[in-house]
């Protein structure tokens, strides 16, 4: 698959793997200085990207592991959506789960972007829906 994709930035890094199996691609932050993010808190960090996802498909935008276990720092919103006919920057909102300010420089991996298929759906209403052996059963009704 080929995917389109523009430089808003002359110093913007295009998304690469870790390894040849990697399902993400990883973003890179694109800033003009350090960027502190200080604890508990949002920080948007723009990667000088737009990217053209294929109809069809969306960019997922997930924490990078190590970031996440090392830094505790992982994306505000957890996943992020960016639909095939967004054209703006991709942008990662990072939280701050620790207790420090924590630093970001330009050209660290910020997050890990994963393309992934998505199905468009029609949503009708009714009175009824089939049932099942679970039914109604939430948190935790399957067992440990």
């Amino acid at each position: 698959m080929e995917i389109k994709i523009k430089k808003l930035n002359p110093n913007a890094v295009l998304p690469s793997r870790g390894s040849e199996y990697a399902a993400g691609y990883d973003l890179y932050a694109c800033t003009g200085g350090d960027i502190i993010i200080p604890p508990h808190q949002n920080v948007k960090i723009g990667t000088g990207l737009a990217i053209a996802v294929p109809d069809g498909y969306f960019g997922a935008i997930f924490a990078r592991s190590g970031l996440a276990a090392k830094q505790s720092l992982r994306p505000a919103n957890c996943v992020g959506v960016a639909d095939s006919d967004y054209r703006g920057e991709y942008i990662v909102a990072l939280h701050n789960d620790s207790d420090e300010p924590k630093i970001i420089r330009n050209g660290d991996r910020i997050a890990q972007l994963v393309i992934m298929p998505f199905l468009p759906a029609e949503f009708i209403e009714t009175d009824s829906l089939d049932e099942t052996a679970r039914g109604a059963g939430g948190f935790g009704s399957t067992g440990k």
